[in-house]
């Protein structure tokens, strides 16, 4: 299997199938389902995301990152501190069951 560095070559195909691959194995996770479905309601900062998906804080933040890999997600930098919302992407989580 190709590692994510034959992304850097330019190839669009390639790029894309990584891209798919780091979707997929976000999205078919069941704790990453409930990070998804909690973002539906607007965005929300990790420890609102805490107290929502009852994930402890080191599996939330891992969790985000795989999330924010496969462009699920992004980051929001306000005054009053980071906050991660959903991406259109993110939003398939509105289609599955």
């Amino acid at each position: 299997m190709p590692n994510e560095e034959s992304a850097e070559t330019g190839d669009p195909g390639e790029e894309m199938r990584l891209l798919h691959e780091r979707y997929f194995a976000a999205v078919s996770n069941p704790s990453r389902k409930r990070i998804l479905e909690a973002l539906r309601e607007g965005r929300l900062s990790c420890e609102e995301l805490g107290l929502k998906t009852e994930l402890p804080r080191e599996a939330l933040s891992w969790h985000l990152s795989v999330l924010e890999k496969a462009s699920c997600i992004q980051i929001e930098s306000l005054n009053e501190g980071l906050f991660y919302k959903l991406t259109k992407v993110g939003r398939v989580i509105e289609y599955l069951g």
